[in-house]
């Protein structure tokens, strides 16, 4: 202790004279501008611990469900700090691919075909060190689904096999169609209202690994998708609970936030040169259906959707499209546990059309809501490259809903 002092006061003195050396200020000298250094310090301190770091806010339909998550689940209670230097929403959703480290995974690809001839990409990580579950059969098994332009081999994805690694677990990406350097064998790509290559992973995986228990966790349009296909299938899925990450409950608020004139500058714009550019790869199978000199000219997500997504899924308007495609309309059917993961600051899903009420009516139903974390963001610590607010929240999750998945029966 004595040397721990002594340490932190000769530091506290160092501080102390390179500052008064270098910050100068002009009207009464270099204790002027020390003091507005440690001012300003302090006041920026005092406004992150009273307004930015925050208790998320833990939403759920049923008391056992808000029980389960409480004692299974420390991080839903733990006041979330976010990263000081970057705590702002864009900030957050800008840095997170830059700054988080990409663990080394292996991947095992595997092609499936599906109903209609088409062929759908997954990525395999078996696990085969894992101490704590040494026989594949049953091994617990973690299917995860990426978002709008996103492949395995995103960061948050990534992230989340390497969690699902330290737990001994298995892990499955499924790559939507075209997107991860497969063919398109047929004139069709994927949408968050269309769940049946999801379906068609699920059978195959489920066949595959029989007595191996099952979870999912979805990010952003991918965890849309799952929510879709909860609130179609009830119980009818081998599913044990699913975490869904940043997803955009109702698409036409998501897409109105979008066209904000900052907002479609820094990340609409993008994404639709994203989705473009993917269609342009396939344009030999796709301009036998589509018109796709005209999709290339689209400026939002909006318009790439009015001229290619709603046609290809056979919707009279996009309007319709967009309806089907929000999962807000599903959650009372949703029949299996469920943890829903926003943050209050995401520009893709706009706090007032976070789904609180219909999640109040479900038991099956959680939803945790953080002040901020921007759009799949939620970095924490000084410098957030190899864990986030949402990679623990998996973890949690995770080993809750396979280790003790007991608790979970009859939630009803």
């Amino acid at each position: 202790m004595i040397s721990l002092d002594f340490n932190f006061n000769i530091l506290t003195r160092d501080l102390s004279h390179y500052l008064e050396n270098q910050v100068k200020v002009g009207l009464f000298g270099s204790g002027v501008g020390l003091s507005l250094v440690l001012g300003f310090s302090a006041a920026y301190t005092c406004y992150y611990l009273v307004s930015v770091a925050k208790k998320p806010q833990l939403i759920s339909g049923g008391k056992k469900f808000y029980q389960f998550l409480r004692e299974q689940c420390p991080v839903v209670s733990e006041t979330y700090y976010p990263t000081f230097w970057c705590w702002e929403s864009r900030i957050q959703t800008l840095l997170r691919p830059f700054v988080t480290a990409k663990p080394g995974v292996v991947y095992r690809n595997e092609l499936i075909k599906a109903a209609d001839g088409g062929q759908i990409s997954l990525d395999w990580f078996d696990n085969d060190d894992s101490f704590s579950h040494p026989d594949p059969a049953t091994r617990p098994m973690v299917l995860l689904l990426p978002g709008l332009t996103g492949t395995s081999r995103e960061s948050y994805i990534l992230h989340m096999v390497q969690q699902s690694r330290d737990l001994g677990y298995r892990c499955v990406v499924f790559n939507n169609r075209g997107v991860s350097g497969e063919m398109l064998l047929t004139p069709r790509t994927y949408c968050a209202a269309n769940t049946e290559d999801l379906e068609t992973v699920i059978d195959h995986i489920q066949r595959a690994n029989e007595a191996a228990p099952i979870m999912a966790a979805g990010v952003s349009m991918g965890g849309m998708m799952l929510a879709n296909y909860l609130g179609r299938k009830g119980r009818e899925t081998c599913l044990k609970g699913v975490v869904v990450f940043s997803a955009g409950w109702d698409v036409f608020e998501c897409t109105a936030s979008l066209e904000k004139p900052l907002d479609r500058f820094l990340f609409n714009s993008y994404l639709t040169s994203c989705l473009q550019a993917s269609v342009h790869r396939h344009r030999p199978v796709l301009e036998k259906c589509y018109d796709i000199d005209h999709v290339m000219k689209a400026k939002t997500i909006r318009e790439f959707d009015e001229r290619f997504t709603s046609i290809m899924f056979g919707y009279p308007t996009n309007d319709d499209y967009y309806h089907d495609a929000s999962p807000v309309h599903r959650l009372k059917s949703v029949q299996v546990p469920m943890l829903c993961l926003n943050a209050a600051d995401d520009v893709f899903s706009p706090s007032h059309a976070i789904p609180v009420e219909a999640v109040k009516q479900n038991p099956n139903l959680a939803l945790l809501i953080t002040c901020h974390g921007g759009h799949i963001g939620f970095l924490e610590g000084l410098w957030p490259r190899q864990s986030t607010y949402m990679d623990r929240v998996f973890k949690q999750f995770a080993k809750a809903v396979i280790e003790q998945g007991g608790g979970l029966a009859d939630l009803s």
